[in-house]
């Protein structure tokens, strides 16, 4: 449902009814009372109190909560709390004064964020009230995270990110942009009460053992790092041909963003089925109405590389087999495997866990995932 449709006074009439309608009884939130009364910034205020972000969130929450919504027993779509939430954001006025205003009685503790993403931002947004000397650092020019790296500025224009962000930096943060943390043994070497480490999982992985992939390595991506190079600027351009491997929503931005900077022939090729990609069904359908095909049940099984250049990939033909206990098996079909021309290559497979800047001799455990 788009952001229009959800303030027609009709819409509202369902929503504010829920409570009489819903099986369970369910009181509506006091937000959404707000929202559909047009009291948009008292709505934005209580929202921001738990939710942070509601403007971001607004616009790309892969919202868990709609499933489970009540709503959606007596009627075909559950109530729209995610594009409620970019309602009020939109339509807000003066929320800045609403807000606590620095400077704030100092407690005499100094906390390090390490990491200026939405995990580091909410401490901040909780902490700095307290009377906390909070001192955030990121390797990035400004704060935001994967929030500004990751989402295209087409789903999240940067102007929403900066606002939202930015009511938190003005509580009084001591930032330190362009600054790389190398070492935790320094940070702990300094007089910080506490360390919030706060860096997410910020290393794409690889297909690093499948034939042909340092060969044509240039035209080979990792698609979260592929994704923070066009946000900052450093690529502009890519193939007419574009091949992305994956089925999550980091894939959905990768292909969606290709067609934007000049991939015109663009496929996303998934090893799962359709059905239980990970991408959000409206992602999925975003990225086909763009005209960008999603091919499922194809694990990748090499890059084609002809003197020293990509020219796509092979694929297998595989088929889900599940057992008695629903756990699933990709089995191969016996049809011939499939090549896809590319010429270039979006290696979005999910991410994990990277830290090389934390020693290994200080005290801190790592398991068998880092």
């Amino acid at each position: 449902m788009k952001p229009t449709d959800i303030t027609d006074p009709e819409y509202f009439h369902k929503v504010v009814d829920c409570q009489y309608a819903c099986p369970a009884h369910t009181p509506v939130p006091e937000y959404i009372r707000l929202i559909a009364q047009q009291r948009y910034t008292e709505a934005y205020m209580i929202n921001w109190d738990s939710n942070v972000f509601p403007g971001i969130l607004g616009r790309t929450c892969d919202r868990p909560c709609e499933p489970a919504c009540r709503r959606g027993r007596i009627e075909k779509e559950p109530v729209a709390i995610c594009r409620l939430k970019r309602v009020a954001a939109d339509n807000k006025n003066g929320v800045r004064d609403l807000m606590p205003k620095a400077p704030f009685k100092p407690n005499g503790k100094k906390v390090a964020l390490i990491g200026a993403g939405p995990a580091s931002l909410t401490v901040a947004r909780d902490l700095a009230p307290l009377g906390y000397e909070l001192h955030l650092f990121d390797e990035q020019k400004k704060a935001g995270g994967f929030m500004l790296s990751q989402i295209p500025a087409f789903r999240l224009p940067e102007s929403v990110l900066d606002e939202e962000v930015n009511y938190i930096l003005d509580l009084g943060i001591h930032v330190f942009f362009n600054h790389y943390v190398s070492s935790l043994k320094e940070i702990l070497e300094k007089d910080y009460d506490a360390i919030f480490v706060g860096t997410g999982a910020p290393r794409g992985k690889d297909l690093p053992k499948l034939p042909g992939r340092w060969e044509a390595k240039e035209n080979i991506h990792i698609g979260i790092n592929w994704l923070g190079s066009v946000a900052f600027g450093h690529t502009t351009k890519i193939g007419k041909r574009v091949i992305v491997v994956g089925g999550g929503n980091t894939a959905m931005d990768c292909c969606r963003t290709s067609r934007r900077i000049g991939g015109e022939d663009v496929k996303v090729i998934v090893r799962s089925p359709f059905a239980e990609m990970k991408a959000s069904p409206w992602e999925k359908e975003d990225a086909m109405h763009e005209d960008i095909p999603i091919i499922d049940n194809h694990p990748p099984k090499e890059f084609v590389i002809e003197n020293g250049k990509l020219k796509g990939m092979i694929f297998e033909r595989v088929k889900a087999v599940y057992d008695e206990n629903g756990k699933r098996r990709l089995v191969p079909t016996g049809e011939p495997d499939v090549f896809v021309e590319a010429d270039d290559v979006i290696l979005a497979i999910g991410q994990e866990n990277a830290f090389p800047w934390i020693e290994r001799d200080i005290g801190v455990e790592f398991d068998e995932w880092e």
